[in-house]
């Protein structure tokens, strides 16, 4: 039986990186991550872009916007969404999450998801570098596989 699974380097291509400004002392430190796990895995800062954008809600478009301009092998989605007293943060996050999803599966590009959803901000503090790692390093981590499998699969089809 053969067996393929994604490789954790550097693939041929172009990253964009999206990022929400809002919760920018969490999201700084996600990009950080994120930057840092490409560069340590083989890509070139000229391979790379940051896009920033207001919020949450906004990173899906941005990158529809992205996937259909054909530059990139792959996105990496960042942001963090704290819950409040009101409903906001169900919609947001839920928007976010599945905005991703259908940008994904409509463009066939990956994406690495690094949205956090936290009830509070120790939570997000934690899981931007502390004691839980940095969600966002573990998004280019997951979009480094998910390439390195898609490479694999194009080449079946041929």
């Amino acid at each position: 039986m053969q067996q393929y699974q994604g490789q954790l380097s550097a693939t041929p291509g172009r990253i964009a990186i999206v990022a929400a400004r809002f919760n920018e002392l969490v999201v700084k430190e996600l990009i950080a991550g994120a930057l840092d796990t490409l560069q340590r895995h083989g890509f070139a800062e000229q391979q790379l872009c940051l896009v920033r954008v207001p919020g949450a809600y906004e990173v899906p478009l941005a990158c529809k916007w992205l996937a259909g301009s054909g530059r990139y092998a792959g996105l990496i989605a960042l942001g963090c969404v704290i819950r409040g007293e009101t409903p906001h943060f169900d919609f947001v996050a839920q928007a976010a999450n599945s905005g991703l999803m259908q940008v994904s599966l409509e463009s066939g590009l990956p994406i690495g998801f690094g949205i956090l959803t936290v009830e509070n901000l120790e939570q997000a503090l934690a899981r931007a570098g502390s004691k839980a790692g940095n969600k966002g390093s573990d998004a280019a981590l997951a979009l480094l596989e998910q390439m390195s499998l898609a490479l694999q699969i194009k080449e079946l089809a041929s």
